[in-house]
């Protein structure tokens, strides 16, 4: 058939791209039996085409799809193949030689810019993907389509109702397609290619988003607009009050989870009548591409959103140019301030969290908390805004042993099964210079870690391959000065933690109500005092409990997101998307007049 059947808004622009793309790929299947090694090519292009490794005793090493090394003594999963849907657009095999092309969408038209921009492999550095490099000249296009969409939304309680039901029939086809295990395996492996985490955490990632579709299929888009009426002071009187969209609305979220934060907030402001602009981390941004194109295959109109590729800054001028009703921002709080002033207010944050877990006084299921603790802090490398930044730790927990065990845990991962991996926001040069800083600091030791991924690996000088690390520092030393505290309290997006000890509860207390932000947190104790005495005196958005509390996870079934903050925004639940992606509207109805009525005196 032709593939611009499949391609709303083609242009020439994406012909020649194609073109390119299609030469690449002929030249790769050209140079296919040098690849090969000495397997034999019929035997070696099955194994490949398996995903099964095949060896170049030239090299040592075992090559990549694309023929590029990894360096890894097997290949981790995020090589293997899959097969690329119908509607997707993006083989999980790409590589320098054969690279994906992304497109933005706008106006429900699938578009090039002007000129592209490279995405680096994180684990070899081939530039695998190619991006729109969208340029401050091509942003207009983008602002008329976000004015299209008037402040009372797209739909409401009172206007278009019947587009409550169509989404809920659009996520619940959607729900129906990512339920398919070629489907959870594609879109886990792509993200994967481009964030490369262990194979759980990407297929958990899929899940999660399932599931979240499931709830929200057939009547809870409906539902989700539900509205309450109070009666009046006299008769024919009553007050209605309603979810109401803000209408032009804008979406940025970050690299670390390429699926789920961007589809789940996209579809929660469509849900609630809104009509948003999606910007994504470009070195991620192509797992988001491939679900709109889902979506629209399970009958979203192309019109409902626009996706943007582009730098930080023309994304920043876009905002500004057209000035959403408001914007939903995901990533660090700096950036979050910002456009806090940029937007006049007009924005809410999931910001990111350095968060803190207490190990209670009562020691109990010391395997088991060493354990959630380890992946708290290392799991995708620490790359986690909810990632276990700082511990606690009551001082019957040292005796018992827990730094030893969580050293033991660290210790046992490794990039070939990538339970390390690359840190895309974070070089070895920052982690190293930070924990030099904290080094410094009297009474301060490197427990464990400290050092460059020592596997041999091709990751590039620009992203961090750094081990699980964690340094102690006595809380009397981080307490003792704003600098000191400043300094053990700087969030590090990678594999880094700060373990303290403590007798006495009060200087925990201090310590976690000066922290200025206040994402996720988790009590491990069954001291039902204790437990209290810290909830009661803490504020964070999301906290875990138990002796199962962690500060990681985040299912669909609970609210996620910050607290203590006007701004704070949340995800999964009903709560999240009415308080994120709604505000409330109240009317009266006053419409009976009394037969009897005479003019009063006027007051």
């Amino acid at each position: 058939g032709d593939w611009r059947n499949h391609t709303p808004g083609v242009n020439a622009n994406e012909r020649r791209m194609m073109r390119r793309a299609t030469n690449q790929a002929a030249q790769v299947l050209r140079d296919l039996p040098g690849a090969l090694g000495r397997a034999g090519p019929a035997v070696a292009m099955q194994r490949r085409f398996r995903g099964e490794a095949v060896r170049d005793d030239n090299r040592g090493f075992l090559n990549s799809p694309g023929g590029r090394t990894t360096g890894l003594a097997r290949p981790p999963e995020v090589l293997q193949a899959v097969q690329k849907p119908s509607w997707a657009t993006a083989e999980v095999d790409m590589s320098g030689r054969a690279p994906a092309m992304c497109f933005n969408l706008v106006a429900g038209e699938w578009r090039a810019a002007g000129s592209t921009r490279s995405i680096v492999d994180p684990l070899n550095g081939d530039h695998f993907i190619h991006v729109p490099d969208t340029r401050l000249t091509e942003l207009k296009p983008f602002v008329d389509s976000a004015h299209t969409c008037p402040k009372y939304g797209l739909h409401n309680p009172m206007h278009n109702p019947e587009r409550y039901v169509k989404y809920g029939e659009v996520t619940a086809k959607a729900a129906a397609v990512l339920s398919d295990p070629e489907v959870q395996k594609y879109f886990a492996r792509l993200i994967q290619r481009v964030t490369p985490k262990h194979i759980e955490q990407a297929m958990g990632e899929v899940q999660t988003t399932k599931k979240w579709l499931e709830t929200f299929a057939g009547d809870g888009v409906r539902q989700l607009a539900r509205s309450f009426s109070v009666p009046g002071d006299h008769y024919g009187q009553e007050s209605r009050g309603f979810r109401w969209p803000y209408g032009p609305v804008a979406i940025i979220t970050p690299f670390n989870f390429p699926l789920e934060i961007p589809a789940l907030q996209t579809l929660s402001a469509i849900f609630m009548g809104n009509r948003p602009l999606v910007k994504v981390d470009e070195k991620v941004s192509i797992v988001m591409e491939q679900f709109i194109r889902l979506l629209i295959e399970c009958g979203m109109p192309a019109t409902d959103l626009d996706l943007l590729y582009s730098s930080g800054p023309v994304a920043n001028q876009l905002l500004k140019d057209s000035l959403p009703r408001m914007t939903l921002f995901t990533g660090s709080q700096n950036i979050a301030d910002k456009l806090c002033l940029d937007m006049n207010g007009r924005i809410k944050v999931e910001d990111a969290g350095f968060d803190w877990k207490i190990l209670g006084p009562d020691v109990q299921d010391l395997d088991y908390v060493a354990y959630q603790s380890d992946q708290d802090a290392y799991a995708f490398s620490g790359q986690k805004c909810s990632a276990q930044s700082i511990v606690f730790m009551h001082e019957n927990w040292k005796r018992e042993g827990f730094v030893s065990a969580i050293a033991k845990l660290a210790s046992e991962r490794t990039l070939e099964n990538l339970t390390v991996c690359p840190t895309l926001s974070v070089s070895n040069e920052t982690i190293e210079a930070h924990i030099e800083r904290v080094s410094q600091l009297r009474g301060a030791k490197l427990l464990f870690g400290g050092r460059p991924i020592e596997e041999a690996h091709d990751i590039p000088e620009q992203y961090g391959s750094f081990q699980p690390t964690a340094m102690f520092v006595p809380i009397e030393e981080m307490l003792a000065s704003q600098e000191n505290f400043d300094l053990v309290n700087t969030e590090i997006f990678g594999p880094f933690q700060i373990i303290t000890e403590y007798s006495e509860l009060p200087p925990v207390l201090e310590a976690i109500e000066r922290m200025e932000q206040h994402l996720t947190a988790a009590v491990v104790s069954s001291n039902k005092h204790f437990i209290n005495s810290v909830l009661s005196q803490s504020v964070n958005g999301t906290t875990y409990v138990g002796m199962r509390g962690r500060t990681t996870g985040a299912p669909a079934n609970h609210w996620f997101g910050p607290a203590g903050d006007p701004r704070a925004g949340g995800i999964h639940t009903i709560e999240a998307i009415q308080s994120t992606w709604s505000c409330h509207r109240e009317i009266i109805v006053d419409d009976v007049i009394p037969n009897e009525w005479e003019k009063p005196q006027q007051t």
